[in-house]
């Protein structure tokens, strides 16, 4: 799989025509949890944050294909079956990043149900990653809580969170 720069990429692209306009962001973001029920965060690297593994949809992809690929780039894992389970969207999704760029995101949340391969710690895109128990996350950010309270809801319910 080859690996896009920010100008490459179709985001990055966009944003070279549009400027400071506001844009949406199609992109996926995927929980997953080892079989103790650690939750995996990586740390990014532009920021230090930690996150879930996530990013922006590619032309010529799916969500779920977008979920997946970004779960390799960032954590070396190969997550072979996902289930969404939430749609984050709307004007209360709009962030401006550190870059001063601003987006609306259309967001889908999912759930690897199953994954294989090793853990990579450092990636172009993290300076560390590791499973942690729910109460023990490093740096607990409202996206970071936000979702993983509507997985509860979702795997209480069956139902898809829709914001």
């Amino acid at each position: 799989m080859a690996y896009l720069s920010w100008a490459e990429s179709y985001l990055g692209q966009l944003r070279a025509l549009a400027g400071d306009r506001t844009l949406l962001f199609v992109g996926a973001r995927a929980v997953i949890r080892d079989e103790h029920g650690r939750l995996l965060l990586i740390r990014r690297s532009d920021n230090g944050m930690w996150a879930l593994p996530a990013g922006a949809m590619e032309l010529g992809e799916s969500i779920s294909d977008c979920a997946v690929r970004e779960v390799r780039e960032e954590t070396g894992l190969v997550a072979l079956k996902t289930t969404p389970f939430a749609v984050y969207s709307g004007p209360a999704y709009t962030f401006t990043n550190m870059y001063g760029d601003t987006y609306q995101l259309f967001m889908t949340a999912f759930r690897v149900d199953d994954w294989e391969g090793e853990l990579v710690k450092k990636t172009d895109e993290t300076i560390d990653a590791g499973f942690f128990a729910r109460d023990e996350l490093p740096m607990p950010s409202r996206v970071i809580t936000e979702t993983l309270d509507d997985l509860d809801a979702f795997e209480r319910h069956g139902q898809i969170v829709l914001k």
